[in-house]
């Protein structure tokens, strides 16, 4: 699927992957097969993307439910109301949920120094304004996780890094502390989960949203797509990871003359089914199974 049609919904908001409807009181939100890379969506889907993402969410807001409350109200197709069983497109790709109010704010934890963190650091010993130790290497962990939230940009905007004070002013210094202890909570949860399965969780985002004035955990959990994922028998402080990303399809481009300025250029079938592969991996490892039953 590249663009979902729900005709008895009232389409939202389209993101790169996720098209949100308003449905009733609650929110149906369709995970596509789109990907995006440097803020293109590509021409091309990656086939079962959105179902890998949406049973990993699925899976990962089942095991935190004692945890922190979640949007979640079902992902299976013979629960949805009456007049949305027609869309039969919807299958394993859709959350009906709890219409949270979102939090301005993306909750970012960083068990590992990589990706933007480490080009942070190496300009200035710095992560979002938290000051390091010098001598740190690339892809190292941290005595404890760092949380670093960052603003929640409109569409076509870019997020930006924040310090915890800045969250304050936006989130309440109440929600904040929350937000930020329960992120950190949750992270060393799946951490140690991850790990069991032979998986280092390297980094993560989170969301959240307000429903009856409680904070609950929302959007995406612990995907491929919203966390970076390692294997523990190939880790190697010192250099950059292997993640079960998107990174593929990035490290093609970059291999291209594309200036990433205009229309990105079309993916190889190859890289295509690679990508595939990776996000079908590590959702074998996580749950045990391959099964992309769609209910």
């Amino acid at each position: 699927m590249h663009q979902s049609n729900i005709k008895n919904a009232q389409l939202l908001h389209q993101g790169k992957v996720r098209d949100i409807y308003k449905h009733g009181e609650n929110l149906l939100i369709i995970a596509t097969d789109r990907i995006s890379a440097f803020d293109y969506v590509m021409h091309e889907t990656i086939p079962d993307k959105g179902i890998i993402l949406n049973r990993l969410s699925t899976f990962w807001f089942n095991m935190l439910q004692n945890d922190i409350e979640n949007h979640l109200i079902t992902t299976k197709f013979d629960e949805l109301p009456e007049e949305l069983r027609g869309e039969t497109s919807l299958k394993g790709r859709f959350m009906y949920v709890k219409n949270a109010q979102p939090l301005k704010v993306e909750a970012i934890v960083r068990g590992y120094i990589t990706g933007s963190g480490w080009k942070s650091y190496q300009k200035d010993n710095t992560i979002c304004g938290l000051k390091l130790p010098a001598g740190i290497n690339e892809s190292e962990k941290f005595p404890e996780p760092l949380y670093t939230p960052s603003t929640k940009a409109d569409m076509g905007d870019h997020d930006e890094n924040i310090d915890f004070e800045e969250t304050c002013k936006i989130l309440g210094r109440d929600i904040a502390e929350e937000v930020a202890e329960k992120s950190i909570a949750l992270y060393k949860k799946a951490c140690d989960f991850a790990e069991t399965k032979g998986l280092i969780l390297a980094d993560t985002k989170l969301e959240f949203g307000i429903v009856d004035g409680k904070v609950i955990l929302i959007d995406e959990c612990f995907t491929p797509d919203s966390s970076r994922y390692w294997k523990m028998s190939d880790y190697e402080p010192g250099k950059p990871q292997n993640p079960y990303d998107k990174q593929v399809v990035r490290n093609y481009l970059l291999s291209t003359d594309w200036d990433r300025n205009s229309t990105p250029p079309h993916l190889p079938e190859a890289i295509i089914n690679e990508a595939r592969d990776r996000y079908l991996e590590v959702f074998e490892i996580l749950t045990g199974s391959r099964d992309l039953d769609k209910d």
